[in-house]
């Protein structure tokens, strides 16, 4: 990095252009992302969002709707419709929590739990998307999750 002699970094002209910004790479792959998974997701009846949601769900079981929001990182206002439609199509049920009836725990229902199967040729597709190696992959993966972590910090 360059700095100015106050102290100020230098940025070039050429960096500020649109196509250089890190923010933008990543929204415009966020969106590659999801017009990716639409035709593949639509086959099996699911958004993008949902697919999240029952990709924790096949993972952890029975959780909370604030333990899903968390991991997913979705406010309540986002999350319940989402929920809702995935009752509706029958693969959640919802109840309150007996020890706690301020929660509703989200259940696999056996239509559910039985889609789990579709994950590995939801998955394949996505990789073979990509066009990347599985090891490149889990490096992208973990530079995204350093950054996201990074910003959280500030």
């Amino acid at each position: 990095m360059t700095y100015s002699a106050d102290g100020q970094i230098i940025i070039p002209d050429e960096e500020k252009r649109l196509e250089r910004q890190l923010c933008f790479a990543v929204y415009s792959a966020a969106h590659a992302f999801n017009r990716a998974y639409k035709p593949i997701l639509d086959r099996v009846g699911l958004t993008y969002p949902q697919y999240l949601v029952m990709l924790v769900l096949w993972e952890r079981g029975s959780l909370s709707v604030k333990t899903i929001g968390e991991k997913l990182d979705l406010d309540s206002g986002t999350l319940s419709p989402l929920l809702k439609r995935l009752e509706q199509a029958g693969l959640i049920g919802r109840a309150r929590d007996p020890r706690d009836e301020r929660q509703v725990i989200v259940s696999l229902t056996e239509k559910g739990a039985g889609m789990q199967c579709q994950v590995d040729a939801i998955m394949g597709a996505i990789g073979q998307a990509t066009g990347c190696a599985m090891s490149e992959i889990a490096d992208l993966r973990e530079q995204l999750q350093r950054l996201k972590a990074n910003l959280a910090a500030e």
